[in-house]
């Protein structure tokens, strides 16, 4: 899933206040963490993911591989925290702008 530019700053404006629901500790991204990404996708479209303090997984590898295992767009990477983004299946709440 390829967000636009446009499409990126919206949503980086909607996760703004939110708080990570999903946290990787020191064994970094495991099947666990996968799971539970996934499923918080579901619920709320749009959520933030906090890597720990002595996670081993580099950041940026660790957010690619919760994208392409959760199907997910990558909406930001910032210090240890992914923002990550997948439209509900059924009654999606976030309309993103025109491409």
């Amino acid at each position: 899933m390829e967000l636009t530019g446009k499409q990126r700053r919206h949503l980086r404006g909607l996760a703004h206040h939110l708080h990570p629901v999903v946290y990787a500790g020191k064994e970094g991204v495991s099947e666990a963490v996968e799971r539970k990404a996934t499923q918080e996708l579901e619920n709320h479209e749009i959520i933030k993911l906090k890597l720990g303090e002595g996670c081993v997984d580099d950041k940026k590898e660790a957010a690619a591989r919760l994208a392409a295992y959760c199907n997910a767009a990558i909406v930001q990477v910032i210090g240890k925290t992914i923002v990550l983004y997948r439209r509900r299946k059924s009654d999606p709440t976030i309309v993103l702008p025109a491409a």
